[in-house]
């Protein structure tokens, strides 16, 4: 079992992250009317998923804004999602007063599914671990990271290497 810390305590994470350059797994996340987004929904552009324990939180919400901004200097053909345990009402609330417009919010809300899925949900928080993930056109998972210490930020410079490199 894999495992970070939040604010220095060991949390533990359920499932395993996906390997690199293995086809990434699917998924099914709600969009903010609710409706189920798959992995397929993204299929032929470049898909960032951005994981934050909530976007009610200084740390995510500053990140999850950075990330908007970014959006803006990328490719058409990269799309990027901010996916949290929040309510999908509470991410559309949270998208309404951001201004955030190029990042799609996704819900794990119902099962934790997702997070099960990539290896990053929080067992003693019920909540996403920090971690973005990056999938090429073809599906495959082409970059990962993890954030050890949940209320640290990502490094975005990796983050947009590593899209430029399948961009």
């Amino acid at each position: 079992m894999s495992t970070v810390t939040f604010q220095g305590n060991v949390m533990h994470l359920v499932g395993n992250l996906p390997a690199e350059k293995a086809k990434a797994p699917d998924f099914s996340l709600a969009a903010n009317d609710l409706s189920a987004k798959t992995l397929a929904d993204f299929q032929g552009k470049i898909l960032v998923l951005v994981c934050v324990p909530s976007l009610d939180t200084p740390v995510c919400d500053m990140e999850v804004r950075r990330f908007n901004t970014l959006a803006a200097s990328l490719s058409e053909d990269v799309a990027i999602a901010a996916v949290s345990r929040d309510l999908p009402f509470a991410q559309a609330r949270w998208c309404g007063t951001s201004g955030a417009k190029a990042v799609q919010t996704l819900s794990d809300y119902r099962q934790g599914s997702f997070g099960k899925l990539y290896g990053i949900y929080i067992e003693e928080l019920d909540l996403l671990a920090r971690a973005v993930f990056v999938i090429d056109r073809q599906g495959n998972l082409a970059y990962s990271q993890l954030v050890a210490e949940v209320t640290n930020e990502p490094d975005y410079d990796a983050v947009l290497d590593a899209i430029k490199k399948i961009v």
